[in-house]
């Protein structure tokens, strides 16, 4: 018993089948020409999307900065008006899955700018300060202005990282 020669590699005889091209969308780093599988977002508030190979994904992330732009108080407000969107999430075991770009240092800063010290400020300053601020913006006192809810909220926050 003899078989034909199209049954191995190459292929002989004619293709008898006829397949539809396939779309391979390009990685839109430039001069890149691998295939873009993976998704990333060219803006924080937009649903656009560059599609990378997965090492310039991995280096497009890497340097990502999501309040690129915005004033220290903006990036504030978007930060507690999303973790009051997100409550259900914290609660689940991806909250706290990897370690933060923005360093100790930078949330000390910006927490001793928050509650208005110097940076030798004591343990009885930062709670005084604290106290006071809280006093001050608690929506309990001001029930009809939303701003100060979300000042009282970088004021908790900013507590939390000076007490440690």
């Amino acid at each position: 018993m003899s078989r034909s020669k199209s049954w191995t590699f190459p292929k002989w005889g004619e293709y008898t089948s006829e397949r539809d091209p396939v779309s391979v969308r390009i990685c839109d780093y430039d001069g890149c020409d691998e295939p873009g599988d993976f998704p990333a977002p060219k803006a924080p508030d937009s649903r656009d999307k560059w599609y990378f190979c997965q090492p310039h994904v991995a280096d497009f992330n890497k340097n990502w900065n999501y309040f690129n732009g915005l004033s220290q108080e903006e990036a504030m407000r978007r930060a507690q008006e999303e973790m009051r969107q997100a409550k259900g999430y914290r609660g689940s075991g991806a909250f706290d899955s990897g370690p933060t770009t923005y360093g100790k240092e930078e949330r000390r800063n910006d927490a001793l700018e928050i509650l208005d010290l110097d940076e030798d400020a004591s343990d009885a300053e930062i709670k005084a300060s604290y106290r006071r601020l809280a006093k001050l913006y608690h929506p309990d006192t001001n029930m009809d202005d939303a701003d100060t809810a979300i000042k009282f909220q970088q004021v908790k926050a900013a507590y939390e990282v000076l007490k440690k």
